[in-house]
């Protein structure tokens, strides 16, 4: 399993993603699950993939094999001509619905073996920057200034914080501190989910890719940010009047 979210806020958007993957618990890895795509200057995508590696990593390559395509013989249909953010999320959800069809028949007996959703985030040109989440039938949400978060693989432990505290109007610095304490809290209760982090930070209109971040497990910062949520928690806890037996 794994666990990914974005945030997405008026001067732009975070994404991350865990990078562990298991098929029991003595069949660990590790493999990135953050990937992106760019053309600086026109266009920026971010892609959080969670589920079944197999299916995840040929639906990035589909896409990856698009834009090269693009490049070389101008190809449509792929993220680099797409017009708009919705219409680059329509090319990824056929990308996993052409993975699901190009499979034998007989993988699909069992409802789990084609488990796999995405975050998707970007800008193209002026257009403000959006984010979807894309389920395995290639369908799609997407953030909305209600919901500027969205959470796929084990998300259950991280979004009670993200439920109290995100709001579009974060700072960048205060949204990518929001998405670290939902991973400290998520990696503390789920052992399916583990370091490092690779984590995105993206403004807006900067039509380019330059603050990517692997957050290993003795990061100064992730350490400081987990000690100190742990002591703040505790020091909340024990200002508040006990209940009355």
């Amino acid at each position: 399993m794994t666990y990914c979210v974005g945030l997405l806020m008026k001067d732009g958007f975070v994404l991350a993603a865990d990078t562990r993957t298991n098929a029991g618990l003595d069949n660990i890895a590790t493999f990135r699950k953050l990937h992106n795509w760019s053309q600086p200057g026109k266009r920026v995508f971010a892609l959080a993939t969670s589920g079944n590696l197999a299916t995840t990593q040929a639906v990035v390559s589909l896409l990856t094999e698009g834009t090269l395509s693009l490049r070389k013989r101008g190809a449509v249909d792929n993220l680099f001509n797409a017009k708009t953010m919705f219409q680059a999320a329509q090319i990824v959800g056929r990308a996993v619905r052409d993975v699901q069809k190009s499979d034998d028949s007989q993988l699909f007996q069992s409802e789990d073996t084609f488990s796999a959703s995405f975050l998707f985030a970007g800008q193209i040109g002026a257009e403000p920057p959006r984010m979807f989440q894309i389920y395995s039938a290639g369908n799609f949400i997407e953030a909305t200034a209600d919901t500027p978060f969205l959470q796929i693989g084990e998300h259950k432990y991280g979004k009670p914080i993200l439920d109290r505290v995100s709001d579009q109007n974060m700072r960048l610095g205060e949204a990518a501190k929001l998405v670290l304490l939902s991973f400290d809290s998520t990696i503390r209760s789920n052992l399916s989910v583990g370091m490092p982090i690779d984590l995105l930070v993206y403004e807006k209109d900067m039509l380019k890719l330059e603050r990517i971040r692997r957050i290993e497990r003795d990061d100064p910062y992730f350490r400081k940010l987990s000690t100190d949520w742990g002591k703040a928690l505790r020091q909340a806890f024990g200002a508040i009047d006990e209940f009355d037996i």
